[in-house]
């Protein structure tokens, strides 16, 4: 069994996209660590993935210096339930757009299992306060990996 044996299709990977909860942002930091931060998300239907997080943050400055970015969704408890998607991609850091970066908080915190109403029904007030110090942010897969235990071969029970 190789690694292909074990690989996602198109299909696998969307779906584990779209069911994921947190996705894991890596960034390359300023003294050259990688910077790794858990996002809630937003997902478009090409597979971009949208996050808000506030216009100053470490994120931002990182993607600012260098947009190539890296983000992981992951689920499994056990080992033969372990999946993941890797996504190698381009940041793009999105100013002054109130109505995109309020959707994504919406669209993000109801992955996150929190009850949100629509973006269109809240108050002007309401959408400043949630997002006036925020930016909107838009990752541009370049590169897929993926794997998923649940393809591994089951193991034989002793006198079964």
């Amino acid at each position: 069994m190789g690694r292909d044996d074990i690989r996602m299709d198109d299909e696998q990977v969307r779906r584990t996209l779209e069911e994921g909860r947190v996705v894991v942002l890596v960034t390359n930091g300023p003294r050259g660590y990688p910077h790794a931060m858990p996002m809630f998300y937003g997902i478009d239907d090409d597979l971009t993935l949208r996050f808000s997080t506030y216009e100053r943050s470490q994120k931002v400055r990182n993607i600012e210096r260098d947009p190539k970015v890296t983000l992981l969704v992951e689920g499994g408890e056990a080992y033969d339930e372990l999946h993941a998607v890797m996504i190698e991609g381009r940041a793009r850091v999105v100013r002054g757009d109130l109505d995109a970066t309020v959707e994504t908080m919406v669209e993000a915190m109801r992955r996150a299992g929190n009850s949100m109403p629509d973006a269109d029904s809240l108050p002007e007030a309401a959408r400043r306060a949630m997002a006036g110090k925020r930016v909107h942010v838009l990752v541009e897969p370049q590169r897929f990996v993926s794997f998923d235990h649940q393809k591994l071969p089951k193991a034989k029970t002793p006198g079964a």
